[in-house]
């Protein structure tokens, strides 16, 4: 246990950041998840800014690491593109 005020502060700030920490990389992961399972594409392309975005903070503050940010935001960029590329056989039935 710490004896000094100091050490004391630290181990509470230490506590404090890492709960915060967590929570923000959890909500990221699960943001990410759903991102994965959806498949209607504006829901997909609306969320991927917001995705990116909290990535970006969560490496700023090096909670993930750069390049795991990196491979993410492709991996979701690739999708949302993806999805974006494909029409909907409703609306080519449509314009015959």
């Amino acid at each position: 246990m710490a004896n000094h005020k100091s050490s004391k502060k630290r181990i509470r700030s230490t506590e404090t950041k890492k709960t915060q920490n967590r929570y923000q990389a959890r909500t990221v992961r699960n943001a990410i998840k759903n991102l994965r399972a959806a498949t209607d594409k504006e829901e997909v392309v609306k969320s991927v800014p917001g995705v990116i975005s909290n990535l970006d903070k969560l490496t700023k503050k090096s909670v993930i690491h750069r390049n795991k940010a990196a491979n993410l935001k492709s991996k979701m960029m690739k999708k949302a593109n993806a999805m974006e590329k494909v029409v909907p056989e409703s609306s080519e039935a449509e314009k015959s």
